[in-house]
């Protein structure tokens, strides 16, 4: 199985094939709706004319990239400091996994590890970091031991807590319905 969004069908496409389309859409996952940040992979692409590589990413001119970035519709909410951080982040791929993205996942040989090595990502918190764990293992296959147990809260099957649980429309309103009961409750 893998991420099925309400998105164009060919964004969904590149999340599939492209472990960099779907590392850059967990990075804008935040204080955007989800479906722009994991269509911004494509939009970018597009903007592009071609699937960038993490090294080129990591040696882009910030300030075109920004411009890339803020091109209407911006890629993001915020897009100066998301350019940055995807750079940043593609950076770290270089550096520590000859620019693969899937290198950062597919051989961590347990949960914990996987958990250690994506909280090195730049703006990854543990929330945000659990989640990917989450949504690696349950929609992408990487289940190293004990991957469940380091998605903390969002690794259960069946918690409709995060993007990690969408496989349909009605999963997508049991995310949503969640995150608004978690809203509502942190105003009281």
């Amino acid at each position: 199985m893998t991420l099925l969004l309400p998105i164009d069908a060919e964004a969904n496409k590149l999340l599939q094939r492209s472990p960099l389309a779907l590392f850059i859409g967990m990075i804008l996952d935040q204080q955007i709706p989800l479906e722009r940040a994991f269509s911004s992979p494509y939009d970018l692409v597009r903007r592009l004319g071609h699937e960038p590589t993490a090294r080129e990413l990591a040696e882009y001119d910030p300030e075109a990239l920004t411009a890339i970035f803020a091109t209407p519709p911006a890629l993001h909410r915020f897009p100066k400091a998301m350019a940055a951080r995807v750079q940043d982040a593609c950076r770290l791929l270089v550096e520590k996994y000859d620019g693969d993205a899937a290198a950062l996942w597919s051989d961590a040989g347990t949960g914990k590890e996987l958990l250690k090595r994506v909280s090195e990502v730049p703006g990854f918190g543990k929330q945000k970091a659990q989640i990917f764990v989450a949504l690696l293992g349950k929609q992408y296959g990487v289940r190293p031991e004990g991957w469940q147990q380091a998605a903390g809260d969002y690794g259960p099957d069946g918690t409709y807590k995060s993007v990690a649980d969408i496989v349909d429309a009605d999963s997508l309103v049991k995310v949503r319905e969640y995150k608004q009961q978690m809203k509502a409750a942190a105003k009281k």
